[in-house]
């Protein structure tokens, strides 16, 4: 009887999680992760991808986080390599909360690189969480390859990664001081002083940047 009233429950579940009501998908979110189980697995990561609501996918990934790695795993390394863009950074997303070193190998250039800027951003973000030690160097350079990119928000995230590294990052943002982009310089400058001033504010340290040349500076003088 307790197994027929488990399959029941699983069944709601699972089809409340394509209720056409956000708030029905919510709490259907919020039981897969309080009653964890196996079947729930493939449809929370298949609703990631297509989850319109981000309060939404913000539960389906603590839903994720919930269940045993090994069950999780698998799925989340697929999905990186879906087409959908959103399947692909929200797969990120949950990777980073879930910290298994196991999915370094998975956080490839071609995804730190991405076209859309929120599977770049994921991307960033589970990466600095995941490098193993020793490798900190080689995803700067890779990292800073992006200095320049986007709006603020965006050029924000990417700072924060970088610093986040910590001093490994100085030789990769000295290599951006001589880019010919004026914004990839700026923008390098920026993160070199958000690494040596964490409170100085990223809005500041860019305006300084810009600032700096202008005059045809360099914020490496006298250092």
């Amino acid at each position: 009887m307790a197994m027929a009233r488990q399959d029941t429950d699983a069944r709601r579940a699972l089809q409340a999680l394509e209720d056409g009501r956000s708030s029905v998908r919510l709490r259907a979110a919020l039981e897969t992760g309080t009653r964890p189980d196996p079947r729930y697995v493939g449809k929370l990561i298949e609703r990631c991808g297509t989850e319109p609501e981000f309060f939404v996918r913000d539960m389906l990934t603590w839903a994720l986080t919930r269940h045993p790695v090994s069950v999780t795993l698998p799925g989340l390394l697929r999905e990186v390599r879906s087409e959908r863009a959103q399947a692909r950074s929200q797969a990120l997303h949950t990777l980073s909360k879930i910290g298994d070193p196991r999915a370094w190998p998975s956080i490839t250039t071609a995804l730190l690189t991405d076209a859309d800027d929120e599977v770049a951003r994921s991307a960033w973000r589970a990466a600095v969480l995941l490098v193993p030690q020793g490798e900190q160097s080689a995803l700067a350079m890779v990292l800073a390859t992006q200095l320049g990119r986007g709006e603020r928000e965006t050029q924000l995230s990417l700072s924060r990664a970088l610093v986040a590294l910590g001093d490994a990052v100085l030789p990769a943002l000295r290599s951006a001081a001589t880019a010919p982009d004026p914004g990839e310089r700026a923008h390098g400058l920026a993160t070199e002083r958000l690494l040596r001033d964490p409170d100085a504010g990223f809005e500041f340290a860019i305006e300084e940047a810009k600032r700096i040349l202008a005059l045809g500076g360099s914020d490496q003088e006298g250092q």
